[in-house]
């Protein structure tokens, strides 16, 4: 897969910043999951409070929301979830409640890949150790 070289990569939290946001932490709220014909979504909702502890250039300037968080983003301000999810939306008259999306089926084709290389290592191990017998 092509990756730009200037695509954005996001801006870690300090520790000084970090350690405001984290204090939220227990307070954020997890939608159940919804699905469509193609993904599943929830919705995380962060405490009104701790908007203030954000630093300000996660915020979009013109909307007043935050601005479309990267995974290390997200993840330094405390929202935990499973591998897969993607923030994709902030809805302005809310602007605590980030959205979020992943393909349908994430976790089954994760662990179906995982299992493929798995069953790869094994049989590379296996004829390895057959050509180590025949020598």
């Amino acid at each position: 897969m092509y990756h730009h070289h200037h695509a954005f990569q996001g801006r870690k939290l300090t520790e000084q910043e970090r350690a405001r946001v984290l204090e939220f932490q227990e307070s954020i709220h997890y939608s159940p999951r919804y699905s469509d014909d193609t993904h599943e979504y929830r919705h995380v909702m962060l405490p009104k409070a701790m908007l203030k502890m954000i630093p300000s250039d996660y915020f979009n300037s013109e909307t007043g929301t935050l601005r479309i968080l990267t995974e290390d983003e997200w993840r330094g301000l405390g929202v935990t979830q499973s591998l897969g999810w993607e923030h994709f939306e902030c809805h302005a008259p809310e602007p605590h409640i980030l959205l979020f999306k992943r393909p349908l089926n994430y976790e089954q084709e994760l662990r179906a890949a995982a299992a493929a290389v798995a069953a790869q290592q094994q049989e590379q191990q296996q004829s390895g150790n057959q050509i180590g017998i025949q020598q």
